[in-house]
């Protein structure tokens, strides 16, 4: 059942590759549930557990580290037999690690099983964005928005689900109706993706690559370190709002539900960016859309250190998801520019899970940061801090070109 059929080298930019572009967005708004359901119910676990907002982040750091390894599992087991294997799997550790961490008693225990929760997420990101970008070419960095973008889609609507029956038949009944709904949508969709490129198809892409790498000069482990510490730290800054604003708002006095919302509308809009930023870089190119998303970033840190108002939150989280929710996804585009085509699924994972574990370590780190010094500011401007370290990264490999190619032409002279 799970043979997968090849397809013709015409698929690519085909209608059948929009129609696969929709079936992976389905794939990766459902699968990635994992990365916000404990966002929301980090105010709950310091009651439920009787710990700190330290230890109640630990769960999420979990789910992040099971992402990210996960992530690089999947992608390569989806390099060597395709996407639909990983999908399955992926369903599967889901339903387990919702269904049994319903059943916890202690945070320990519920952070263990927020990693196989993690480990099921992986499949709807990084493998799904890998295979997608071998369908397309002309609209390769709208495709991988769009596939990167299921993410952000989970996180605009899962939180107000799981809000709406947290309260309404609590948080355990919730995990169970969690683990019950993921694999009815998962099994069914994946198994639509059946259908493969041919050989031809990667070897006409690893000759583009290759002539791409020759003119970046920088070998492909170099490029490929830069990219994972980029990663990281952009991510490191990233997870600050994304991970406590819930648990911020609750702080300031506005509610859970205030929180919940103002994460829906952050997320919301950070699905409108990353399409908005694919679009633009096929036309600019990833580098440049990489900087401008990055700086930007680092200007919505720096406003959340000056305004705290509900209004003013709203108003911040917004910008703040207009202005990153592009960033991750030109990693990705600028690996399948430079890097070889059938190490996409690798390549690209382990980019995204030095991303992942940015979110995983600046989450953790900012819940450590509230609980000494008993505020949020310096956990915003140690993101800030990481955002620059960024800055300085992809500023020097779009500048390294230009230098390189003004030495080679000295030396000629």
């Amino acid at each position: 059942m799970l043979e997968n059929r090849t397809a013709a080298s015409g698929d690519v930019d085909s209608g059948y590759a929009w129609w696969r572009l929709v079936l992976t967005l389905v794939l990766g708004t459902v699968a990635c549930v994992g990365n916000w359901s404990v966002v929301v119910l980090l105010p709950t676990l310091e009651i439920e557990f009787g710990t700190v907002r330290g230890g109640a982040s630990l769960p999420y750091t979990g789910t992040m580290i099971g992402f990210a390894v996960g992530g690089v599992l999947m992608g390569r087991l989806a390099d060597r037999v395709g996407i639909v294997l990983p999908v399955m799997i992926g369903a599967f550790l889901l339903c387990i690690g919702y269904i049994l961490s319903a059943l916890t008693t202690t945070i320990w225990q519920f952070a263990a099983l927020s990693v196989v929760i993690g480990l099921g997420s992986a499949a709807g990101f990084a493998p799904l964005i890998s295979d997608l970008s071998h369908w397309f070419r002309k609209h390769r960095a709208l495709a991988v928005a769009f596939a990167a973008s299921g993410s952000y889609l989970s996180g605009a609507v899962w939180p107000l689900v799981i809000e709406h029956f947290q309260a309404t038949q609590g948080w355990r009944s919730t995990h169970i109706g969690i683990g019950l709904f993921v694999p009815l949508v998962m099994v069914p969709t994946g198994l639509m993706l059946r259908r493969r490129l041919q050989s031809t198809t990667y070897a006409q892409a690893e000759a583009v690559t290759e002539a791409a790498r020759n003119e970046l000069g920088l070998k492909p482990n170099v490029l490929q370190a830069i990219l994972v510490v980029a990663g990281f730290a952009c991510c490191m800054a990233m997870s600050m709002p994304q991970v406590h604003i819930v648990a911020y708002c609750g702080d300031l006095g506005y509610g859970v539900a205030v929180g919940t919302q103002i994460i829906a509308l952050m997320l919301g809009l950070g699905v409108v960016s990353r399409l908005a930023s694919g679009a633009l870089a096929d036309r600019i190119g990833a580098g440049p859309m990489l900087i401008v998303g990055s700086s930007m970033q680092a200007l919505a840190l720096l406003l959340y250190l000056f305004f705290n108002s509900q209004s003013s939150l709203y108003v911040i989280s917004g910008l703040f998801g207009l202005f990153q929710g592009g960033i991750v996804p030109m990693y990705a585009v600028i690996i399948r520019q430079f890097l070889p085509p059938r190490e996409a699924g690798v390549r690209i994972s382990l980019v995204l899970m030095a991303t992942v574990l940015g979110m995983a370590c600046g989450g953790l780190a900012a819940g450590y940061i509230f609980d000494a010094t008993g505020s949020y500011r310096l956990a915003f401007l140690h993101g800030f801090l990481w955002n620059c370290v960024n800055l300085i990264l992809v500023g020097w490999l779009m500048l390294w070109p230009k230098l390189r190619r003004r030495k080679l032409e000295a030396m000629a002279a």
